[in-house]
């Protein structure tokens, strides 16, 4: 490798490997906290919390590894154009594979990384995951048994939680049974709790009183001091771990297994979610070849123009969309599975074509003045609180 092919090579790479991180950061932080409810409301230690925060990133890195190169990419070929390095670099005579070399190798690695982690990390990852979830669903049952809400466990059984209190314990418990033909019977207890064994759980109440009515109009009412009420048939429904085409291997979704129950509701589904998984690690290579149709040549400082990052992100946005569309239809639309291959294959020919004719991919006129209008109408938006702002002080 070249001189400059190196020297492009490790710009390209740290710019990348800094937005990668960020954004990253970013959205694992998003993911994260939209299930710290269910550990702490189930009472799981740190140590479960951070296994489950740990599990989800798999899932999250081939989404963010696309964009994170087109930024690295475009910024990087974005600063040596301002710096006229590309311009030097073109009139000294030397060829654009000077440019696409290094940032191709980069995006293939990226490409293969993104398979890697798409095809045999993610999966089992996905399915710790949801081991982990219905534990701690498990637990104290923290779907159902939430303060304040009346829910329903199954057909005539329903527990109204009042409050959680700071020890872990649950206060003013209301159960209602209907379950045995012709008698209804009502548990209001002050406190309680819920003990888990290997084989069931239970809900233990305190200090509290049973209304049995009969179907006749008998009311009788006893007080106890505690009492156990059986939860074990919905905990073993809670506890079970249904895997999804998302959460399967490779190899599954290449041989079925015929009697998979989730699989026979829908064959199409796993058919689907095995091309996305032979499609989207291609989307790092196509979103450079964007980049490089986009930013990759010498550009006078008085073009006017559109930033480049803006112009990619914005070209790849689409794409990315396109591609998502047509995965989502290939779930029940078997047809729609060729679109899933010819989005990145046409996506990488219009960058190509931009490349080999030597001219930039632009965004058309129209999306560049619908942008702006947008950027304008949010600055104005803004500008009056900072006027206000700026008044008051």
């Amino acid at each position: 490798m070249k001189v400059l092919e190196r020297y492009i090579l490790r710009r390209v790479l740290a710019v990348f490997a800094a937005a990668l991180g960020w954004t990253l950061a970013i959205v694992w932080t998003t993911q994260v906290l939209a299930r710290i409810d269910l550990v702490t409301d189930s009472g799981q230690t740190a140590l479960t919390f951070f296994q489950i925060a740990t599990l989800v990133m798999p899932t999250v890195i081939p989404l963010v590894l696309p964009f994170a190169l087109i930024i690295g990419i475009t910024q990087t070929l974005a600063t040596m154009n301002a710096d006229s390095e590309l311009a030097v670099i073109s009139a000294s005579g030397a060829s654009r594979m000077i440019i696409i070399k290094p940032i191709m190798l980069i995006a293939i690695a990226a490409s293969v990384l993104s398979f890697a982690v798409d095809n045999y990390v993610e999966p089992p990852a996905r399915q710790k995951n949801r081991e982990l979830i219905a534990d701690s669903r498990g637990d104290l049952l923290s779907l159902v048994l939430q303060e304040g809400a009346f829910r329903r466990i199954e057909d005539g059984l329903y527990v109204q939680i009042g409050e959680r209190l700071p020890d872990g314990k649950l206060g003013q418990i209301f159960v209602a049974d209907s379950r045995e033909p012709n008698i209804d019977f009502i548990y209001y207890a002050k406190t309680g709790t819920v003990l888990r064994t290997e084989d069931k759980s239970a809900l233990l109440m305190f200090d509290g009183v049973v209304q049995r009515k009969t179907l006749t109009g008998g009311v009788s009412v006893i007080r106890f001091a505690s009492y156990s009420f059986d939860l074990g048939t919905f905990t073993s429904e809670v506890n079970e771990v249904t895997l999804q085409p998302k959460d399967q291997s490779l190899a599954f979704l290449v041989n079925p297994d015929s009697s998979d129950k989730n699989y026979q509701r829908k064959p199409q589904a796993y058919r689907a979610e095995l091309h996305r998984r032979l499609t989207e690690w291609l989307y790092p290579a196509v979103f450079a070849l964007i980049a490089i149709a986009v930013a990759g040549d010498a550009r006078s400082h008085r073009e006017a123009r559109v930033h480049p990052m803006i112009t990619s992100i914005v070209i790849a946005l689409l794409w990315w969309w396109v591609g998502y569309f047509v995965s989502d239809q290939a779930e029940t639309e078997p047809a729609f599975v060729f679109a899933m291959y010819a989005v990145p294959i046409l996506a990488s020919g219009v960058a190509i074509a931009f490349i080999a004719m030597n001219r930039a991919l632009e965004l058309p006129m129209g999306v560049i003045d619908w942008i702006g209008s947008i950027f304008r109408a949010l600055w104005r938006a803004i500008l009056p609180g900072r006027r206000a702002t700026a008044g008051s002080l």
